[in-house]
C-alpha cells in the first residue's frame, strides 16, 4: 500500500509512535492525516504540523471511534488506512504476588483500550470498506503480544487478544481486500515507556518512534500482517514454540532478577 493521496486516521497520534506516524504518513503524501487522541491540545498541535486534522477520541469508548470515522469520511473522504495505534503501559507491577490482581479495574481499562478499539474500529469500517472494495488496518499492538510481558498480566494477556483479533480480521475479510498489518515492537522511546519500570523489552535497545515510522511505512508497502521493528522477535517467537517449559522457566528468571533489582 502506498498512503499517496490517501486518507489515514491515526489514533493515540498525539504522541510517541502515533505523533510520528503521523509525520511519516504527511511526508508520504497523505492526502489528509487525522490525528485522534484523548489529548486534544497535543492533537491539535499535530494536526497543525501535517496540515489534518485533530479530533477528541476516547478509544474505549464506541462512540468516539464511531464519531471519528463518520465525521472523517463525511469532511475529507473514504479512510483508506486506519491506524488504531492507542495503548497505555497500567497495571505494571513485577513484585505483585499475584497474577490475577487485586481489582477488575487494570484488566478492564486494558480490554477497552488494547481490545475493544480495534473490534469497534473494524465494526464500523469493514462495511464501508467492504461496500468501496477494499481498505487497510494498522492495529499497533506490541511484542508483548507474541512473546508476554514481564510484570504485567493485564497488559500481556490484551495484547495477546489483540493479535488475535487481528488475525481473525484479516482472515475473514481477505476476500473483501481489505488488508491488516500489526506492529509489534519491543522498547520504544516513548513516555510510555518511561513510566514503565525498565524490563526485558529494553534489553535490545529502544528505538526512536521515528525509527518504527519508516519500518511501518516499508510495512505497508509489502502489505505483510507482521510489521517487527526489532526483528530479533521473530527470533524469540522461535524459541518459544521450539520449547515452551525452557521459555518459560527463562522468563520466570527475568522476573525474579527484576524483583530482586527493584527490592533492593
Amino acid at each position: 500500500m502506498q498512503v499517496t493521496g490517501k486518507v489515514v486516521v491515526v489514533t493515540g497520534g498525539a504522541n510517541g509512535i502515533g505523533k510520528a506516524l503521523c509525520e511519516a504518513f504527511h511526508r508520504a503524501g497523505a492526502s489528509k492525516v487525522v490525528v485522534a487522541d484523548m489529548d486534544a491540545a497535543n492533537a491539535r498541535a499535530v494536526a497543525a504540523t501535517v496540515d489534518g486534522a485533530a479530533f477528541k477520541c476516547d478509544v474505549a469508548q464506541e462512540k468516539d471511534i464511531s464519531h471519528v470515522i463518520d465525521e472523517t469520511e463525511r469532511q475529507f473522504g473514504p479512510i483508506a488506512l486506519f491506524c488504531s495505534n492507542a495503548g497505555i503501559g497500567g497495571g505494571f507491577d513485577p513484585m505483585s504476588v499475584n497474577a490475577g490482581g487485586a481489582s477488575d479495574e487494570p484488566w478492564q481499562r486494558s480490554w477497552a483500550i488494547h481490545v475493544m478499539a480495534h473490534v469497534y474500529a473494524a465494526r464500523h469500517l469493514v462495511p464501508r470498506m467492504k461496500s468501496r472494495g477494499g481498505g487497510y488496518f494498522l492495529n499497533t499492538i506490541s511484542a508483548a503480544g507474541l512473546l508476554s510481558q514481564v510484570g504485567s498480566p493485564a497488559y500481556s494477556t490484551t495484547k495477546h487478544a489483540a493479535v488475535g483479533f487481528a488475525e481473525n480480521l484479516a482472515i475473514s475479510h481477505k476476500a473483501d481486500n481489505i488488508k491488516v498489518s500489526i506492529l509489534c515492537p519491543q522498547g520504544v522511546d516513548t513516555n510510555m515507556l518511561r513510566s514503565i519500570p525498565k524490563g526485558p523489552q529494553s534489553g535490545d535497545g529502544d528505538l526512536s518512534p521515528e525509527q518504527v515510522a519508516k519500518d511501518v511505512l516499508a510495512g505497508l508497502e509489502q502489505e505483510t500482517f507482521l510489521i517487527l521493528p526489532h526483528p530479533q522477535v521473530l527470533g524469540y517467537m522461535r524459541k518459544k514454540t521450539e520449547n515452551y517449559d525452557r521459555w518459560i522457566g527463562g522468563m520466570a528468571k527475568i522476573q525474579a532478577k527484576m524483583r530482586e533489582e527493584l527490592g533492593k
